[in-house]
This record gives structure tokens, sequence and C-alpha cells, in this order.
């Protein structure tokens, strides 16, 4: 794929930002009671190792998650591009809410010990990709873990709508993760119980060591 122009990528995020501003209630009625428990135990989980719990909820949307993380003691922090999504989150989980483009991030280093990425990674084109994954590689702490859920692909990015997506294959999409300085710590498909062509999402753990 072509290069992307600096002032294209500007239009891409802020029409895919635009369609989740111009839906937030829809979505949000969308998605309330969505179970994402298994990607939230699986940061847990890895979390355990450390026995710290500072988490960026990367791509919050309205705050159903970093509602559940606050309830089970994490001290958690949303961040998303949307303004609308932020609004919500800040007023469903009472918790502190980041309003930031993902390809625009600006995080302290070291500042938490998880990153939940749940289905928000592949909005970012994919030439933009290294440098928002080496970004959040700073924003961890050492043995900080990311985790991601994102469609899966074999490298096709393009528009769905007025949304934008980039689709990798686990192999892609761990030799990504690898460059920017993480270490692999294990990966599944979602809908669990499924047979793998009813799985559309591939959930990873990684660490920074």
């Amino acid at each position: 794929m072509d290069s992307i122009p600096k002032h294209q990528l500007q239009s891409i995020s802020e029409k895919t930002i635009g369609h989740y501003n111009g839906r937030a209630e829809a979505f949000w009625e969308g998605t309330r009671d969505h179970d994402v428990t298994q990607n939230m135990e699986a940061l847990i989980a890895a979390l355990v190792e450390t026995g710290s719990g500072r988490i960026l909820d990367f791509g919050c949307g309205p705050g159903r998650d970093v509602a559940a993380f606050a309830q089970r003691g994490f001290d958690v922090t949303g961040l998303d591009g949307s303004a609308e999504f932020c609004h919500m989150a800040r007023q469903f989980s009472g918790r502190d809410v980041l309003h930031q483009d993902f390809l625009s991030l600006d995080l302290p280093a070291g500042a938490f010990d998880g990153i939940f990425a749940n289905a928000s990674l592949f909005h970012v084109p994919g030439q933009e990709l290294p440098r928002v994954l080496s970004q959040l590689h700073t924003a961890l702490d050492v043995g900080g873990v990311l985790f991601s859920s994102n469609p899966r692909g074999q490298g096709q990015e393009g528009w769905n709508g007025e949304r934008y997506g980039a689709y990798h294959s686990f192999s892609s999409w761990k030799a990504l993760l690898e460059t920017a300085g993480f270490s692999y710590v294990h990966h599944y498909y979602r809908p669990d119980g499924l047979p793998r062509e009813q799985q559309p999402w591939l959930a990873s753990v990684w660490r920074k060591v």
C-alpha cells in the first residue's frame, strides 16, 4: 500500500472519530452488555505477575470497561478520540478519561502497568502502527502488559463505511509488536468455543521486558 500523506491521515482520524461522535448513544446501547470478561481476565492474569494495577483503557468508548476495571479495584484511566465518548465515560465511570486522537498521543513514560486496547488499535493505519505501538510501549512501566483485540485479516486496509480499519493476521501482528519492543505472552481467537472461521477477533497479550 502506498504511503498515506499527513493531511489524509488527519482526514482518516477525523472521519472515523466523527462516525463515533455522531452515533455515541446508539453505540452505547449496542455494546453496553457485550461480555468481554475473557479479554479483561487475560490482561488481569498477566498483571498478577507484577502485582500492580495502573490500567489505561485505550479506546475506552463510553466507559463500560473503565467502570468494570475500577469496580475490581484497579487505578484505571480511559482514553478515546471521541469527545462524546470521553464525556460519557467520565459520567458512567467517575474516572479520568483522556481525550486524545490515536495518531496524536501524549502519554507520560512509565505511567501504566497495563494497557487494555480492546477493539481500538485496528483503527490505526498500518503505516502509523509502529509509531503508535512504540508510544504505548514507552507509556508502560517495565514489565507492563499490553492486551489487544482486533478483527483479524490478511493485511487488508481501508474504509468500512465511515470507519477506517487495518486487519492483521497473527503473524503480521506479532512482527509489529516485537519490533515495538514487546515480548509475546499468548493469543487466542474470539468468540470462544466456535470454529476458527466463526472467530473474527484476534486477542493477544504482550509484555514490556
